[in-house]
């Protein structure tokens, strides 16, 4: 198959749809933070990629450097292996694994119908119509080199995000790379979001929040307000807030 025949199979059309769509609408200040930080050649983790919305620019903008995705899902995970192949974007190693605060295995969560809510944690991933599978999960300390600089931690796993970034302390106290997360109060079987902001806090990070497309310092952030839980789907409304940003040192803007 030629690049030109690769570029519009149906499954190559639907991954730099989904991209466009990230980059233009859905996820246009995240984007816009990102591009600002980023450069070529740099080393940059998209944990929990899913079906790899942000893959593309990633692998994009950082030319000749690298692109690591952690998807647990087996069959999204090669399936993002497989896109990657047909498109010619040689810098992305994708892992079909979990990222936590240990290496080892442990059960991943499945909402039947409903993947993207899949999750380490039983509690977010729901109550009802549940499936379970065991999957390698690893620390990003253990799996990244004490020379691997990264630049760029991306983290969409759904009520994980402490455990993640526990097991990446190394890394961060060293190479403080920007932080760009979801984070959810109804995800959390314990705590709050405000438990994540605090452990990065004394790690030095200062952060910001988006709200309706813009990013707004984290002393404006009210879980109260901007993750009230009003309605069956409280979490689609304009004002719901569950992506965060955060860099050592600064506004996180």
């Amino acid at each position: 198959m030629s690049i030109f025949q690769a570029w519009f199979t149906v499954q190559s059309i639907r991954f730099r749809t989904r991209a466009l769509k990230a980059l233009l609408r859905d996820q246009r200040a995240e984007f816009g933070v990102i591009r600002r930080h980023i450069r070529r050649g740099d080393l940059v983790c998209d944990i929990g990629a899913y079906k790899g919305s942000f893959i593309y620019w990633l692998s994009t903008w950082v030319g000749d450097g690298r692109v690591v995705a952690f998807e647990p899902q087996p069959d999204l995970a090669r399936a993002l292996a497989d896109v990657c192949g047909v498109i010619g974007l040689r810098n992305v190693k994708v892992e079909a694994k979990a990222v936590y605060s240990r290496s080892g295995d442990q059960e991943l969560f499945l909402p039947t119908g409903h993947r993207p809510g899949a999750s380490l944690h039983r509690q977010a991933a729901g109550r009802e119509g549940l499936t379970t599978l065991s999957v390698p999960v690893v620390s990003l300390d253990e799996y990244f080199d004490q020379n691997d600089r990264v630049r760029l931690f991306k983290i969409d796993v759904e009520g994980a995000e402490l455990e993640v970034l526990k097991g990446a302390e190394r890394i961060l106290r060293q190479h403080a790379p920007l932080l760009l997360f979801e984070c959810e109060n109804r995800h959390l079987a314990s705590g709050s979001v405000t438990d994540v902001f605090s452990w990065l806090g004394r790690l030095g990070y200062r952060g910001s929040f988006v709200c309706r497309k813009r990013i707004l310092p984290i002393s404006e952030f009210d879980a109260a307000v901007h993750q009230r839980a009003d309605g069956e789907w409280f979490w689609k409304s304009r004002d719901y807030c569950n992506n965060f940003v955060f860099r050592k040192g600064g506004s996180g803007s």
